[in-house]
């Protein structure tokens, strides 16, 4: 068996291009953000526990695997949590497929990743940081076992400086949380003037068991959101905003990030007439040909 293939939900407004998809880590992710839709999963709740059978088969897995697509690390779990550190899963998983040709597609919070970056160098590499906020006050209450915004962007600096492209993903954007423009606007602000090449938002999509966690923070404001909620939609096992109130927050956010020059897209939202290129980011990791994904 090959590298999995990315579930192209198009039930969920997916508009992803063809990749494959490594989690390097089963449990709940370290980082333990209160927004999580990855606990829908059972494989992603509990105990954190690192795939060392996936780092000892990882070249026999890959050997298997025809097609060069873009390889994305991860789309349920940070490949670069806390315990990435010790154990070096991620690490050793992206070695093998630069070695091998095949274009990565990295998806983090943490500033770990510029350990890494002598990997990237090897293979086209495209990193996506998912930033929130720009405030750590609310950052340390959203994603509490995340590194700080500050120190996302400082690594997102240090990436776009040795030539890794970088983009960032405003995902989720949690109504009375972190969706007040003038903080989004911030943080387009900082990535513009560090190098980064797309903004990327989403809206909070709640699944079982992610209102719980909002309430234990703040019970007054997760009725309040679950209010706003009330009139959503189902879609894909996933409870959508009402579109009109989706779309509001998203093309406010588009008109501020081209503004200050970015491409922009928004995730799984079924308005694809706001993207100026693919959610993603792998556009900057992707071969002009199909002879290019061949071996």
């Amino acid at each position: 068996m090959g590298l999995p293939v990315f579930n192209i939900a198009r039930s969920s407004f997916c508009t992803c291009l063809p990749k494959y998809n490594i989690n390097p880590f089963l449990g709940r992710c370290g980082h333990n953000c209160i927004y999580c839709y990855a606990i829908k999963f059972p494989s992603f709740t509990g105990p954190t526990v690192p795939r060392l059978r996936l780092k000892e088969n990882i070249n026999l897995i890959v050997k298997r695997t025809r097609l060069r697509l873009p390889v994305m690390l991860s789309d349920s779990t940070d490949p670069y949590q806390p315990l990435e550190k010790e154990y070096k899963v991620t690490r050793r998983c992206i070695e093998v497929l630069a070695e091998r040709g095949f274009p990565l597609l990295i998806v983090t919070k943490s500033d770990l990743v510029t350990r890494d970056i002598d990997v990237f160098k090897r293979t086209l590499t495209v990193v996506s940081m998912t930033i929130t906020t720009s405030r750590s006050n609310i950052a340390s209450v959203i994603e509490p076992g995340a590194p700080e915004p500050h120190a996302r962007f400082s690594a997102l600096k240090k990436l776009a400086e040795e030539s890794v492209p970088v983009t960032i993903r405003i995902d989720p954007i949690i109504p009375l949380i972190n969706s007040d423009m003038n903080d989004l606007e911030q943080i387009v602000y900082e990535a513009s003037r560090i190098g980064v090449k797309q903004v990327t938002a989403s809206t909070m999509k709640i699944v079982k068991g992610l209102m719980p966690a909002i309430r234990k923070t703040n019970p007054e404001l997760s009725k309040r959101i679950a209010g706003l909620y009330a009139d959503g939609e189902w879609i894909g096992g996933y409870k959508y905003l009402r579109s009109d109130l989706r779309l509001k927050i998203l093309s406010s956010l588009k008109e501020i990030v081209q503004r200050y020059g970015l491409e922009f897209a928004a995730c799984r939202e079924g308005f694809p007439q706001l993207n100026t290129t693919l959610c993603d980011g792998s556009m900057y990791c992707r071969k002009g040909t199909i002879e290019g994904y061949l071996r």
